[in-house]
C-alpha cells in the first residue's frame, strides 16, 4: 500500500516501478499520484491473508484450491502437471509417450536405446572438455543512448574471467523505440571479449539470478567462438519466465546476475 493507505497488487507495484525507470520518472500511485517506491511503501498482511485464503484453479487439473496452497499443489502434487526428463541436460530428446505428465511420466533413456545417461552421452560422440567453471558477479546499470530518439540500455563494468577482459550488454524489449507502452518485457544482453587474444576462444555461457535475487531464470546455455574480429556475441534473450519476472529487474536500481564462462577445450 501507498502512504495513503492505497492497495495494488505486487505485480502491479512492480510494474509502475518499471514503467518509471523506462521513462525516466517518479513512480506514483495510480489513486493518490503520491509517489512509491521499494521503501515508501509497505505491505497489508491483513489483505494478503484474507486474498490466500480465496479459491484459485490449477492450470492443469482445473480444481480449485485456496492461493497459499496453489503453487506447492502445481510444482509438487498436480498428478497433471507437466515435467521434464530429468536427462534432459545432457541430450535426452523428447519421451516416447510426450502426454506424460506428473507422476505418470515414466524413467526413459536416451534415443540411442543406452540403459544410462552415460552411456548414452558415450554413444553419443567425442566429447568436448570444457574448462573448470568461471563465476563472476555483474552488474548492469542503467544508460541512455545518445540517439535521436533515446533509448535505454544496460552495461557491466569490465570484468576478468578466464583471465580475459569483458562487458556485458543488455536492452529493454530489443531497443523497442517504447517499452513503456507494452506491457510484454523482455531483456536480451551481449557478451563481448575486449581483450587480444592469439587463437580462436571457444567458450559456453549462461546467466543466473543474483545471490540476493528472486528474480526467476530458467538458465540457458549459449556458445560463441571468440576471435579478435568477432568478439561480440548476437543479442541473446535473457531466459526470464514471463514479463512480470522481467518488471522486478526493471524496477531495481542496478541489475545484479551471475555469469558463468566454460572455455571448451577440443
Amino acid at each position: 500500500q501507498c502512504t495513503n493507505g492505497h492497495l495494488m497488487c505486487a505485480g502491479c507495484f512492480i510494474h509502475l516501478l518499471a514503467d518509471a525507470r523506462l521513462k525516466e520518472e517518479q513512480a506514483t500511485c495510480p489513486n493518490c499520484r503520491c509517489e512509491i517506491s521499494k521503501s515508501l511503501c509497505c505491505r497489508n498482511l491483513a489483505v494478503e491473508k484474507a486474498v490466500s485464503e480465496l479459491p484459485s484453479e490449477c492450470g492443469f487439473c482445473m480444481q480449485q484450491f485456496p492461493r497459499s496452497l496453489l503453487e506447492r499443489h502445481q510444482k509438487e502434487e498436480c498428478q497433471d502437471r507437466v515435467t521434464q526428463c530429468k536427462y534432459k541436460r545432457i541430450g535426452c530428446p523428447p519421451c516416447p509417450a510426450p502426454g506424460g505428465t506428473g507422476l505418470r511420466l515414466p524413467p526413459c533413456g536416451l534415443a540411442t536405446g543406452a540403459e544410462s545417461p552415460a552411456q548414452g552421452a558415450a554413444a553419443a560422440g567425442p566429447v568436448l572438455t570444457p574448462s573448470p567453471p568461471c563465476l563472476a558477479e555483474v552488474q548492469f546499470r542503467p544508460y541512455r543512448t545518445d540517439d535521436f530518439i533515446t533509448r535505454l540500455y544496460y552495461e557491466t563494468p569490465r570484468l576478468t574471467v578466464l583471465n580475459q577482459t569483458w562487458v556485458l550488454k543488455a536492452r529493454v524489449n530489443d531497443s523497442e523505440r517504447n517499452p513503456n507502452l507494452s506491457c510484454k518485457r523482455t531483456l536480451s544482453f551481449q557478451l563481448i571479449l575486449k581483450s587480444k587474444i592469439n587463437s580462436p576462444m571457444e567458450c559456453s555461457f549462461l546467466l543466473l539470478e543474483g545471490p540476493y535475487d528472486d528474480v526467476k531464470i530458467n538458465p540457458v546455455i549459449y556458445h560463441f567462438v571468440f576471435t579478435n574480429e568477432n568478439n561480440e556475441t548476437d543479442y541473446m534473450p535473457l531466459p526470464i519466465i514471463d514479463s512480470v519476472e522481467c518488471n522486478k529487474l526493471l524496477a531495481a536500481k542496478n541489475i545484479n546476475l551471475r555469469l558463468f564462462i566454460f572455455q571448451i577445450q577440443k
